[in-house]
């Protein structure tokens, strides 16, 4: 069957959550690759944690708060200064360098395209806007108005509602496994994006596809909609 269109998730997959190490290694010389791996796994931590006792907060909040956290894990002094040069920094994260031209593809093949993020409104529309691929998106889906972070089912939901389609019409595209196995116990078609050579994540589940690059995505996005 054919799918009706194609969601991608935001940090990890299109935007590169750890290209912020290199301003975290100017602020903090010796630390900056290992403050932005902390940064990003406490991140994700108070997600989980927020959706699982209802306490929710924004994205961006729940990315500053990870933020001081990681600096006093690491005994770093986190200046105002320093703080506003790094959240603007992950406001701004670097695309991945296939983004466009796999996009390209997709669009030219009139596959109506998606993100799906844990991240606010504003955060996926600067994120966008700065890496230059707000021409390709038919929607910008942020948990913020279902006020519960991935894996919760009413964030995915967001895409069926949004193309008025079943979830097994969208192929949901995540380079996060545990994202990739939520979409998947939802009932999307999936592909995890495993840039990183990764294992799989011992749940139960797994993608209908593995791909490397967002052009692994694009070939078999076009398979699917033949």
């Amino acid at each position: 069957m054919a799918i009706k269109a194609i969601i991608f998730d935001a940090y990890g997959t299109l935007f590169d959550v750890y290209s912020v190490g290199a301003l975290a290694e100017e602020l903090f010389p010796g630390n900056g690759t290992q403050l932005a791996s902390i940064w990003r796994e406490k991140q994700i931590e108070y997600t989980r944690l927020r959706t699982l006792c209802d306490r929710y907060v924004d994205f961006w909040q729940v990315t500053g708060d990870a933020l001081a956290y990681a600096c006093e894990m690491l005994g770093l002094t986190l200046t105002p200064t320093a703080r506003d040069r790094l959240m603007g920094a992950y406001a701004e994260l670097t695309a991945f360098p296939e983004n466009r031209a796999a996009l390209q593809r997709l669009k030219a093949a009139n596959i109506p395209l998606a993100i799906l993020s844990n991240g606010t409104p504003a955060m996926l529309t600067q994120a966008v806007t700065a890496s230059g691929l707000g021409g390709f998106f038919d929607h910008l889906l942020s948990v913020d108005s279902v006020r519960r972070f991935k894996t919760a089912p009413e964030a995915y939901q967001l895409g069926p509602d949004a193309f008025a389609c079943e979830a097994g019409d969208i192929l949901f595209v995540s380079s996060n496994c545990w994202d990739i196995c939520g979409a998947t116990w939802f009932g999307h078609r999936t592909i995890w994006l495993n840039r990183h050579g990764l294992p799989l994540e011992r749940l139960g589940v797994s993608p209908h596809r593995i791909g490397k690059s967002l052009n692994d995505v694009a070939d078999f996005a076009l398979q699917l909609a033949a």
